[in-house]
């Protein structure tokens, strides 16, 4: 699991702290090798190790997110979470001074300078190159419900958007995410991944944003697709869906399954319709056939593989919603207040 927050001062304010937390700090043990900077200097990524079921995973996020805290808050910072702070000015920011950073800016300009964004990602090892990809191609149906769920980024550059998750037009933006084209099979995906190395069209493979991709160094199928999350239990609430569906779907190439082969504009107008309505959010259903709530894909998809999270997560306030009501009632301020991680 790798999780991105925003460091932030005494007010709530995304401030620079890269410098203090990683380049010159010496964090604890439980965060050594776990922290990772990310193109602004406000911005902290951290990253579990391996967890062999989610027990353990449980244990990993919740004691790396509270060591972060901690630690965070030993340098005068604290720590917030969302899929885009909602006062953050990318012109006013400070970039990480990294030769990666650099070229992405330099070779990406406007789309990456203002790319502000904080996401969850949760890796799941899949042991066959082939059926990770079947599976890649097969959760593609999902992401915009994971979206939908998670959606926790209504303002950008402190005014309201309009959309539950404006992380995703922001990022969207960029080249080479999104949802990604189906592969017939891993050596499609290497021949595709090694074309755009040898164009200069990426840099390397760190490059392919999508919202599921096949992470060729680790081994796994990433799905990229929720906002960050200030509530460590609707973090987790993603990893136990991932984890299912990964595993799911491992089980249905195993026994033979041909897959879905979903038209890419219909999963590309569902992701809107998260992006936009987001708990409240219809999509067009798997046979093309007519719509289908968010309410009902959770209650079949709870039923289907034996977990519980996203039904708390649907029953609960969103994100979003949670971002206006605070602003309701507090204005901008309440609403940055209102993100900080273990408050």
């Amino acid at each position: 699991m790798e999780e991105e927050f925003f460091a932030i001062d005494g007010d709530g304010y995304p401030t620079g702290a890269v410098d203090e937390l990683i380049a010159d700090g010496d964090p604890p043990p439980v965060l050594d090798g776990r922290l990772d900077r990310e193109m602004f200097k406000c911005i902290v990524e951290t990253k579990t190790p391996v967890c062999e079921d989610l027990a353990a995973a449980h244990d990993r996020v919740v004691a790396i997110r509270e060591a972060l805290v901690e630690y965070a808050a030993d340098h005068g910072f604290g720590i917030a979470a969302a899929g885009l702070h909602p006062a953050a000015h990318w012109d006013r920011l400070e970039c990480t001074e990294a030769p990666r950073y650099y070229d992405m800016r330099n070779r990406i300009q406007l789309p990456q300078n203002r790319n502000t964004t904080a996401g969850l990602h949760v890796h799941v090892g899949v042991d066959d190159p082939d059926k990770a990809t079947w599976v890649a191609n097969e959760i593609r149906w999902f992401l915009p419900v994971m979206l939908a769920l998670s959606a926790n980024s209504p303002y950008w550059r402190g005014v309201d958007t309009g959309l539950a998750s404006a992380r995703t037009n922001v990022f969207g933006a960029i080249p080479n995410t999104g949802i990604p084209p189906v592969f017939e099979d891993f050596e499609a995906f290497e021949r595709f991944e090694r074309l755009l190395i040898e164009t200069n069209s990426i840099a390397d493979r760190r490059d392919l944003w999508y919202d599921v991709r096949l992470h060729t160094g680790c081994g796994t199928v990433e799905v990229r697709m929720p906002d960050a999350q200030s509530d460590v239990e609707r973090t987790l609430a993603f990893v136990e869906y991932v984890r299912a569906l990964v595993v799911d779907l491992a089980e249905r190439y195993e026994d033979g399954e041909t897959g879905r082969n979903h038209r890419y504009h219909t999963l590309v107008e569902n992701k809107w319709r998260a992006t936009r309505n987001g708990h409240e959010a219809t999509f067009i259903d798997r046979e093309e056939a007519g719509t289908v709530p968010l309410a009902e894909v959770v209650e079949h998809e709870c039923d289907r593989l034996g977990i519980d999270g996203i039904a708390r997560l649907l029953d609960d306030e969103s994100g979003a919603l949670r971002q206006r009501r605070l602003h309701r009632e507090g204005g901008l301020e309440a609403v940055c207040h209102g993100l900080r991680v273990g408050s």
